[in-house]
């Protein structure tokens, strides 16, 4: 694999050559980063012509993406508001000499880590715990949809990504999920979940992927809106 950036009417894409046939087009949130996987012997020139053709697309869904009501970067203080499995929750920093651990209470998410521990740090204790909450969930969602969708997975890695919610390889039938799907509804990481292991069918989106995932997850599209977008209803606090 293979990767190059172009620009195309002032937007950086980034195009990512592979053994595929048809080229497939993407805009990863958050921040809209366009990315096209394209034949490894496509010439260049034929695709910047597909990405041209799809300006009017790709405008709107990074201006959908960049839309979005974003939280403000963490400082690990008292009453910041975090997210864990679509719920907010109200942080309770406490300071004490013991081991890091992270703990939901009525309404709150209690941090205790060491005096004076840093943001990096808090952050690195957090996301370890975020990991684990995926991790846990995965038995059970995997045990249902390999029944269902008659795949093996062979790994699924739970690890910190910028820019996609999950990934596949179908020849290793390794799974990559998001840490950060543990701050969406549970319903968004199966369905990511669900998304990467009928990519254990068909590797690229085009039509019998579409149609496979219409036939395993009819919500699909509703839960894929859903992932995207923050939750902000008073009733998402957890309670």
């Amino acid at each position: 694999m293979t990767t190059i950036q172009l620009t195309v009417a002032g937007i950086e894409v980034e195009i990512v050559r592979k053994d595929i046939r048809n080229l497939h087009l993407s805009v990863l949130p958050p921040l809209g980063q366009v990315r096209v996987a394209a034949p490894r012997l496509m010439p260049q020139e034929a695709i910047r012509a597909f990405a041209i053709s799809k300006l009017t697309w790709i405008r709107r869904q990074r201006a959908r993406m960049l839309a979005q009501e974003r939280e403000s970067p963490h400082e690990y203080r008292d009453r910041e508001s975090h997210f864990v499995w679509g719920r907010r929750y109200l942080l309770k920093r406490v300071e004490q000499n013991a081991a890091p651990e992270v703990e939901l209470q009525r309404g709150k998410l209690v941090l205790r880590v060491r005096p004076g521990t840093d943001t990096q740090r808090c952050h690195q204790v957090l996301a370890a715990w975020y990991r684990t909450r995926v991790r846990d969930e995965l038995p059970e969602l995997l045990a249902k949809w390999e029944a269902v969708i008659d795949v093996r997975v062979r790994r699924v890695i739970v690890l910190r990504m910028k820019t996609r919610w999950g990934g596949c390889n179908p020849q290793s039938g390794i799974i990559r999920l998001n840490t950060e799907l543990a701050r969406k509804p549970i319903e968004c990481l199966e369905y990511i979940l669900v998304h990467e292991m009928v990519h254990l069918l068909e590797p690229t989106h085009n039509p019998r992927f579409v149609a496979l995932m219409d036939r395993f997850l009819p919500t699909w599209r509703v839960l894929r809106e859903r992932l995207n977008r923050l939750p902000v209803r008073r009733e998402d606090w957890g309670y």
